[in-house]
């Protein structure tokens, strides 16, 4: 029967169901491959009915090994001698543009993965005024203002002036989270004309614009201003299709929607996608975040994640109609990217709040099987640990290395997901009718 509908797919003008996949994961070997093996898999995640591929942070970070969200230098893609290495994590930057390519010949664009909060691995130190300020309340100084040193100047030796000539020094960042002066560590905001934290950013701990190592000030003209040519130009480069952007619920609003503008009008079109990552646990409050954009984006569905997350811990006592409750895709399907898990939600991780095994298969069903939202499947859970698989487009037989969701506590691939996404290609056309059972 499935060979059936490929056949007729192939022929004349199929439609298309749209399926994302998070191409990575927060394990993966440290050998510099993975681009390689997003080109060798570019035709098979394909065939099974992926449209687009989210990529990991293409970009230099501290080291070798650097996941990427250690940014370091947005214009290099594993292209110059820098930290250390040429290659990134993932591979040399001809590896990259390769896998984009050959990923577009199979039907599959690709997204950027744009860490845009703060950089790290700075070249030298500086100092400069600051104030420390409380952890839990961004708005609260603690003491008074007074010099601490930072690695806080970017020169980017291996690069020089290739594609950008910006210098970065403390006065294109608002804070940051070390004194190598006296080795505290704490939050600083930077001192300056005009410095502050931004007020476009979720209010909790009064003020969460900053996160991590040096926080970018991207109201200061020279920040904004790289960073748009940036935008522009990687996509150029790379040919790539939109960004996927990193923990926006920390950047000011009023940049990201100016950013998405700017790429839009360089780009001359309005099909640039954008997802952000606003990780809440609330539906308003992300609403709300989407409406004050004004422009067109769409977030991860954070509250359905944390939904399956509530129903597979219950097992039987969740009530499965109340699945969709409080959720993106509920009451703004068009801005709804939908997920079951990710590299945050990992084992290990940070935002770790891994859906157990036994429900993921239905809560991938209730994703990829309707019509509302943009669903996103994790490298993880398609690939799981399965240390070898079998190679049928080799000129022999052989098996290679296809190892998936590791660290100290492998996670396991879900069960036939391939099989879900071919069918949402397939056979997930039509209309949707309620079930008087289910809703009843």
């Amino acid at each position: 029967m499935a060979d059936r509908a490929e056949k007729q797919h192939r022929s004349g003008k199929p439609q298309s169901n749209y399926t994302m996949i998070q191409f990575f994961e927060w394990y993966l070997p440290e050998d510099g491959k993975h681009w390689t093996k997003f080109s060798d898999e570019s035709e098979r995640l394909a065939s099974m009915g992926i449209t687009a591929a989210w990529l990991p942070p293409a970009y230099k970070g501290g080291s070798a090994n650097d996941v990427g969200y250690g940014t370091y230098d947005l214009w290099d893609l594993g292209e110059f001698d820098q930290k250390g290495t040429t290659r990134t994590k993932y591979g040399s930057k001809e590896e990259l543009m390769n896998g984009i390519k050959t990923a577009k010949e199979h039907g599959i664009i690709t997204y950027i993965d744009a860490v845009l909060n703060h950089k790290m691995g700075a070249d030298e130190k500086e100092t400069f005024l600051a104030t420390m300020v409380d952890q839990n309340n961004r708005e609260k100084d603690i003491g008074e203002m007074h010099n601490i040193t930072a690695w806080s100047k970017f020169t980017f030796p291996g690069r020089g002036d290739k594609y950008s000539s910006m210098k970065w020094n403390f006065n294109h960042f608002s804070g940051c989270d070390y004194d190598a002066a006296t080795e505290t560590k704490a939050i600083f905001r930077i001192q300056g004309d005009g410095k502050a934290f931004a007020t476009g950013v979720d209010k909790e701990n009064a003020n969460y614009d900053f996160l991590m190592g040096m926080d970018l000030d991207v109201k200061h003209p020279e920040v904004r201003e790289d960073l748009f040519k940036w935008g522009e130009w990687i996509l150029q480069e790379t040919g790539a299709s939109g960004f996927r952007f990193d923990a926006v619920k920390h950047i000011d609003v009023g940049f990201i929607r100016d950013f998405v503008k700017h790429v839009r009008e360089k780009s001359k079109t309005d099909n640039i996608f954008c997802c952000g990552e606003y990780w809440k646990d609330s539906f308003q409050t992300t609403s709300d975040y989407l409406t004050s954009l004004g422009v067109q984006f769409t977030v991860f569905d954070t509250p359905l994640h944390y939904n399956f997350k509530e129903a597979a811990d219950a097992k039987s006592a969740y009530d499965l109609r109340k699945i969709f409750d409080g959720t993106i895709v509920q009451s703004r399907p068009v801005d709804a990217v939908t997920l079951v898990d990710n590299h945050d939600t990992q084992v290990g991780q940070a935002l770790q709040s891994w859906v157990s095994s036994g429900f993921k298969p239905l809560a991938y069903a209730m994703i990829l099987l309707r019509v509302a939202g943009y669903p996103c499947v994790f490298y993880g859970d398609l690939y799981g640990t399965l240390p070898l698989f079998w190679d049928q487009g080799r000129s022999r037989a052989q098996t290679v290395s296809r190892s998936g969701c590791g660290g100290e506590n492998p996670q396991q691939p879900v069960a036939q997901l391939e099989d879900f996404i071919r069918a949402r290609k397939l056979y997930a056309y039509g209309d949707t009718r309620k079930s008087d059972l289910m809703y009843s």
